[in-house]
């Protein structure tokens, strides 16, 4: 009988990169962990996809899926194991004019995506990052410059192709296999690699895109203010709120409001700007029409040994005014941590509770924090930074998969709530009863 990796050898037709080889070096790392995989496979077609898959089961070796490879905990590779870069599999094919429908291939990035989509006037409320992979941010969610109008990159899905883990490939939609359907959207990677994802794109113009700054004295009243304009703003507009920028001045930066306004025209965007701008002492405005295409950033790769410290939770409407007087003090004190508040709400919450494995439609904010340095710098801000988490903690809910830096068990419960979480068991028992995926906020079959 022929051993896993003469199989490999046979069955694979993309490349197999091992230890030694010339690519090795900068194939091993994603954007934020390093890795000494023993192979990276780059499938060329689905039928390569199946048969990484099958040679990691039949191996028994660590399997990661790499997609634009930019998971903060650093899933997109491993030590010894197997890593599937899709990186090959970036087709985007608008196959429906009328229906708007669009095939992506699951190693597609939203830069890609939004570049092919802008000459039909289309586009997918995506992430912020034009090199962040379709796949991973999908699966989590997916929030973006559009969330208040056109919801999650996720509720805009209809359908996948799935190479599951015994190397089969499923198709879910809410007609074929809804169960997988249902955990596909919020669940993550733990079910198999989404080969290719079918999303109902929107129509689309230029938008009014920029960012509003103001001293940070005027934290408190500004982002009080802020969050009672989206309160009554029209959905088009999606914004978020940055404090104690590290880039800026860190206690010392500007309150900055990044705005996106889906729309072209300038009386409607200033309707529903201008209330902003009247918050406090305008430092500097540069909110502008642009392509949306153009509101998407290069992402950019650390330096080696630079490690990322991120969490997040969710905000109900009833704890705004008490998370909101935190981040105000926090953002003002010494060595604070970079803080973002993201506009949610709109229409995310119109979606029921129940209709998707992304738990937290009611919320209507999310907070990040983010600390950045070499280890010994992370690991020195770890105790202030856990006693600000300690003070929002009794009035904020859950967590936002992409934006952890960790996957712990308490992580992974903040993610689902314990409803969510057993019908996601019930599904990765069906799908991967062997725990194949485990690079993920995983969830055991039981």
């Amino acid at each position: 009988m022929s051993s896993p990796a003469e199989r490999l050898r046979r069955d694979f037709g993309g490349d197999i990169i091992e230890p030694g080889t010339g690519e090795y070096e900068s194939a091993r790392s994603a954007v934020f962990a390093s890795g000494s995989p023993a192979y990276i496979l780059r499938p060329e077609s689905v039928g390569d996809v199946q048969a990484g898959v099958r040679f990691a089961a039949g191996a028994g070796l660590a399997l990661s899926v790499r997609g634009g490879g930019h998971s903060f905990p650093g899933f997109g590779t491993n030590d010894g194991g197997v890593v599937i870069d899709l990186g090959k599999l970036a087709g985007v094919e608008l196959v429906d004019k009328e229906r708007h429908l669009v095939r992506i291939g699951g190693g597609a990035t939203w830069g890609r995506v939004a570049t092919v989509l802008a000459p039909h006037g289309l586009a997918i409320s995506s992430g912020d990052t034009k090199t962040v992979g379709v796949g991973g941010l999908t699966l989590a969610g997916g929030i973006g410059w559009k969330v208040r109008k056109y919801g999650l990159a996720l509720d805009n899905l209809v359908a996948v192709e799935v190479v599951t883990a015994d190397g089969a490939l499923v198709r879910a939609s809410a007609a074929e296999n809804p169960d997988l359907f249902w955990a596909i959207r919020g669940g993550g990677g733990n079910f198999g690699i989404v080969t290719s994802f079918h999303f109902v794109a929107h129509p689309t113009t230029d938008v009014f895109f920029g960012r509003i700054t103001f001293p940070a004295s005027e934290a408190g009243s500004v982002l009080r203010g802020w969050v009672e304009h989206l309160r009554t703003a029209p959905e088009a507009l999606t914004s978020i709120a940055n404090v104690a920028n590290p880039l800026a001045g860190g206690p010392e930066a500007p309150v900055e409001i990044h705005v996106a306004f889906d729309g072209d025209d300038p009386a409607l965007a200033a309707h529903a700007i201008d209330p902003i701008r009247r918050l406090g002492t305008v430092l500097d405005d540069d909110v502008a029409l642009r392509p949306y295409a153009d509101t998407l950033v290069d992402g950019a790769t650390p330096p080696p040994g630079i490690r990322f410290l991120t969490r997040s939770a969710f905000v109900g409407k009833e704890s705004v005014a008490e998370v909101l007087r935190i981040v105000a003090e926090v953002g003002a004190s010494e060595r604070p941590p970079f803080i973002a508040v993201r506009s949610v709400g709109g229409a995310v919450s119109r979606v029921p509770d129940d209709a998707t494995a992304y738990a937290y439609r009611r919320a209507e904010l999310m907070v990040v924090t983010m600390t950045a340095g070499p280890e010994p710098v992370v690991a020195a801000a770890r105790p202030a930074l856990d006693a600000i988490w300690g003070r929002l903690a009794p009035h904020v809910d859950g967590a936002y998969a992409n934006f952890l830096a960790t996957a712990a068990e308490d992580d992974v419960a903040a993610i689902y709530p314990p409803e969510t979480y057993r019908r996601l068991v019930a599904v990765k028992h069906r799908y991967d009863a062997a725990n194949l995926f485990t690079g993920n906020h995983n969830i055991r079959p039981r």
